[in-house]
Order: C-alpha cells, then structure tokens, then sequence
C-alpha cells in the first residue's frame, strides 16, 4: 500500500486554551449568580460581564448571546442526566433494577436549585434549547448501548426513551406534575423500562 493509499488518521480535537477556558467559567459562574435572584429575561450582558471581570468585547468573542451562555452553564445538567438513568451499570447486574438507581432521585433533587433558569431554557413538553440538548444526548447514549447488546430498534425505543425523560423533566419543573424527587423517580422510572421493554 503506497503512502497515498493508506487511511489519515482523524485529527484530534484541540484541547482549549487554559485562559479561554477560565474566562468562559467566569462568565458561566456570573450568569449563575446573576439568574439566582433574577429569571434568564432580566439579566443583561453587562452585569454578567461585570461579576465575570471581563470586558464586553470578550464575552461577544465567546458567545453569541446571554442564552447561548446560559445553555453552556447549564450543560452539566444535560451529563448528570444522563449519568444519573445509567447509574445502575456501575453495580454487578447486567439488568436494570426494578427500582430506580438513587442517583436519579439525587438528580431531580439537584435541579431544584437552579429550575427558574432551567425553565427558561427547557420548556413544557420538552422544547427549547436545553431540552433539544438532553433529548439528544440521551437518545444518543440510549441508541449506542441497544445497538451493542443487539438489542432490536434501538433507533425507535432511543428516540422514545429520551422523549419520555425529557418531557416529564419538563413539565415536572414547570410545575404540570405534582410529585417530590422521590416520587417521581419511583413512578418515571418504570415508565422508561417498560419502552426499553416494548419492543420485544
């Protein structure tokens, strides 16, 4: 195989830089504290950039507008989600458990704090940008580990199972479903195992 025939091999991705990176976890930290006394509406670029000591200028190299931070502050939430409904595959069991994993009642615990800035991005029924981001993570994950246990549609049952979280989170936070953490958890978690279930 001549050297023109042989595979590339796939450039990594560039780690960020450090000062980028600790700018834009000023920022995140001084929209954080701004939507703790205020909804997302009443925050203004200036008194982010104001907490965050950065200038304005810097904020626009970084970001498009006070939403776009607000989704990238609020991305850990999208990862504890995720890693909460997959909590159990750390345990010995190769199946799920009849009851939910703690992690997803601690999870829906954690959300509390922040759910007037969440509200704002994740919107009754699932929509908005923080949803759009959660529906696809959780569809993603749901979909790889179907595909490798050979489990059948993992295209249908992912795409369900990430409706049905995103969905019920939702509204839960907006108030539509009256039920503490542990509650739901106990009553969402079958929910998602019977559409794992479904399709036989």
């Amino acid at each position: 195989m001549s050297p023109q025939d042989r595979p590339q091999a796939r450039p990594q991705a560039r780690a960020e830089d450090p000062r980028t990176a600790r700018t834009k976890a000023r920022l995140r930290e001084g929209l954080l504290t701004e939507c703790a006394d205020r909804p997302l509406a009443e925050v203004s670029v200036s008194a982010v950039v104001r907490r965050a000591g950065v200038g304005r200028a810097t904020f626009y190299l970084h970001y498009e507008d006070l939403t776009a931070l607000a989704l990238d502050a609020c991305a850990d939430v999208v990862h504890a989600a995720v890693d909460a409904l997959h909590a159990w595959q750390a345990g010995p069991s190769p199946l799920p458990p009849v009851r939910p994993p703690a992690a997803l009642a601690e999870f829906l615990t954690g959300t509390t704090g922040r759910a007037p800035l969440y509200r704002t991005l994740l919107l009754p029924g699932g929509g908005g940008p923080l949803g759009d981001r959660l529906h696809r993570e959780l569809r993603a994950r749901a979909r790889a580990e179907r595909a490798a246990v050979g489990a059948p549609r993992p295209e249908l049952v992912a795409s369900a199972v990430a409706a049905t979280f995103t969905g019920v989170l939702a509204d839960w936070l907006h108030g539509e479903i009256p039920a503490d953490p542990g509650d739901l958890a106990d009553h969402l978690w079958p929910l998602l195992l019977a559409l794992h279930r479904a399709v036989p």
